[in-house]
């Protein structure tokens, strides 16, 4: 069947914030008592929620105020406003897409803020418009019910219907939702996706190729 939305994840998949948060979580848990490295926290912490973290940090042994969520945001954003790259090819993507008539949406874990900080830099905040939803406003990924609603707004099925992330918590909310689900890892290690059954791809262009949308020459 025509696909006729895509819906994409934020962070690791149009803008790659992983690299600068990771660090700035492991920077803050380490003035708490946890040591941890920048890649232990991507191993334990991609595509979840902050909230998670908190939990899991303190079953860790880090003694976390009640209010470090507040904080570890307030470092987060401060980090995050210095600038975030895009993934290469994601902006021609997007306009093969809507040359196309295909809707295009976000189903991101992560708060409004840090998206609005993230995504206004490069243009995408205002790609996506309305069409992006937050696990702050809805039951957050591994659950569906962020790309149920995307598939709502657009009047689409499953069977019509895109997913693309970079972490098994994310792929698993597609496949929930019963949509194609993409597992993107530029780098092509698919080390996080190992453990999920999904169609494994490095870039746009490999996404495009694979649901018949023609990208122009790189």
């Amino acid at each position: 069947m025509t696909v006729k939305l895509v819906i994409f994840d934020c962070d690791g998949v149009l803008v790659d914030t992983e690299p600068t948060t990771n660090i700035v979580i492991a920077e803050n848990l380490s003035r708490y008592g946890l040591e941890i490295s920048v890649k232990d926290v991507d191993t334990l912490f991609v595509g979840g929620t902050m909230a998670g973290v908190m939990t899991t940090a303190r079953g860790m042994g880090a003694a976390l105020p009640d209010r470090w969520l507040d904080e570890i945001y307030s470092e987060m954003f401060a980090a995050l406003s210095k600038g975030v790259e895009v993934f290469d090819d994601v902006h021609v993507f997007l306009n093969q897409l809507e040359a196309a008539g295909i809707a295009t949406a976000i189903a991101s874990n992560g708060p409004p803020k840090k998206m609005a900080i993230s995504l206004t830099p490069s243009g995408l905040i205002d790609r996506f418009g309305d069409r992006i939803y937050s696990g702050h406003d809805y039951v957050p990924k591994p659950d569906p019910a962020m790309i149920h609603h995307a598939m709502k707004i657009a009047g689409v099925t499953p069977a019509e219907t895109v997913f693309i992330d970079d972490s098994p918590t994310g792929a698993s909310a597609g496949i929930a939702a019963g949509v194609r689900t993409f597992g993107f890892d530029p780098s092509g290690s698919f080390a996080h996706l190992a453990r999920v059954d999904v169609e494994k791809v490095r870039s746009m262009r490999d996404i495009a190729g694979l649901i018949g949308v023609t990208m122009p020459p790189a």
